[in-house]
C-alpha cells in the first residue's frame, strides 16, 4: 500500500486542502522518506518508531542550510502526518508530538492602500466579458477576504442572492457564510446572467457549475487569478507586486480601522484561531501612528521648526 498516496487523497478529498498545500506536504513527507532511508535509519515511514530519529532530521535541516521558516513548515507537515497514520491505526507512536518547531518572528502582512486600490478597480474596463469578471473577481477578493482558493472554488450552489451572503468552504472544511454588499450582489447577478455564459461558450464544459470561467471557457485556477492580478496592476500604472492575499490583508485592516470587532473579523476570515487575526490589528495600530505622525501639527518633520505662536 502506497501510505502518502492514501494520506494525498485524506488532504485533497476529506481536508479539502488547496493544491499548493499538498504539493508542499507531500514533498516534505517524500524528503523525510529520502532522509531515512539513505541514512538506514528506518525501513520506510512506518517504522519510524524511536524520537531521535526525528531530531537526526532536524539537525540535518538545520546543517544543509534550511531557514527556521522551511524547518518548521516540515516539523508541522510530519507532526500531522504522522496523527492521521495513528488515527488510521498504522502505527502508534508520532515521534515528531515533542520536536519544538522553531520560532519564526512574526512579519507584519504587506498593505495595499486605498489610493492602489482604487487605481485598481478604475483601470478595468468593465465594457468587455473579461474586463467585467475580473473587476468582480478583485470586488470578491476586497469586500469579502476570500483565499485565492475560496474564490478561484466558488460553485453557483453555495450562492444565496436573496440573503446577500455566499457559503464559502474554506480551510479544513470549515464552512463560513460571508456577506455580500448590494453592489456585489448585483454585480453577480449582471455576471451569472450576461457574461459568464459568454465565456462558458468558449469552451468545452458548458454544465461546470464553478462561477469563474477562464478566456478558454475552463475553470478558473489559482494561478490564472494571479496572472490576471498581474496585468490589472500593468493596466493601473503601478509597478509592485501584488497576490490575492494582500487584498485579503486590505479587507481585515480596513474593517478594523472602522471599528469592526476583532471576533467579527475573525469569522469572515475563516480563521481557526484568534491569534492568527490578531497580527492585522497590529497593522491597524501601525497605520494608526502613520497617518498621526503625517497629519498632526506638533509632529515635527526632522529639520522642520515650531511655528511660534
Amino acid at each position: 500500500m502506497d501510505i502518502i498516496s492514501t494520506y494525498q487523497a485524506y488532504l485533497e478529498e476529506q481536508k479539502h486542502y488547496a493544491e499548493h498545500t499538498v504539493i508542499n506536504y507531500i514533498k516534505d513527507i517524500k524528503d523525510f522518506q529520502d532522509f531515512i532511508q539513505t541514512e538506514e535509519l528506518a525501513r520506510d515511514l512506518l517504522d519510524v518508531r524511536r524520537e531521535r530519529l526525528a531530531r537526526h532530521f532536524l539537525s540535518h535541516m538545520d546543517h544543509i542550510g534550511l531557514s527556521r521558516k522551511s524547518i518548521a513548515r516540515k516539523i508541522s507537515a510530519l507532526r500531522t502526518f504522522y496523527d492521521f497514520l495513528m488515527q488510521e491505526n498504522y502505527i502508534d507512536i508520532n515521534v515528531f508530538t515533542q520536536i519544538e518547531i522553531p520560532k519564526i518572528p512574526k512579519k507584519l502582512p504587506v498593505i495595499i492602500h486605498d489610493e492602489e486600490l482604487k487605481r485598481l478597480f478604475d483601470s478595468i474596463d468593465q465594457t468587455t466579458p473579461l474586463g467585467y469578471r475580473n473587476y468582480l473577481l478583485l470586488d470578491l477578493l476586497f469586500s469579502c477576504g476570500l483565499r485565492a482558493s475560496e474564490l478561484v472554488s466558488m460553485d453557483i450552489k453555495d450562492l444565496q442572492l436573496e440573503q446577500s451572503q455566499i457559503l464559502i468552504h474554506g480551510k479544513g472544511s470549515k464552512d463560513r457564510f460571508v456577506p455580500l454588499h448590494t453592489a456585489l450582489v448585483d454585480e453577480i447577478k449582471h455576471y451569472l446572467t450576461y457574461i459568464r455564459p459568454v465565456l462558458l461558450s468558449k469552451g468545452h464544459d458548458v454544465h461546470t457549475t464553478y462561477i469563474f470561467i477562464n478566456y478558454k471557457g475552463g475553470i478558473l485556477t489559482t494561478r490564472g487569478l494571479q496572472v490576471i492580478l498581474k496585468k490589472m496592476i500593468e493596466n493601473s500604472g503601478d509597478v509592485y507586486n501584488i497576490h490575492p492575499h494582500m487584498i485579503r490583508h486590505a479587507f481585515a485592516t480596513t474593517l478594523l480601522d472602522h471599528g469592526a470587532d476583532l471576533r467579527v473579523v475573525q469569522e469572515l476570515l475563516g480563521h481557526e484561531h484568534l491569534k492568527s487575526t490578531q497580527i492585522y490589528t497590529h497593522v491597524s495600530k501601525e497605520k494608526i501612528k502613520e497617518s498621526y505622525n503625517k497629519t498632526h501639527p506638533r509632529m515635527i518633520k526632522k529639520g522642520e521648526k515650531h511655528e511660534k505662536i
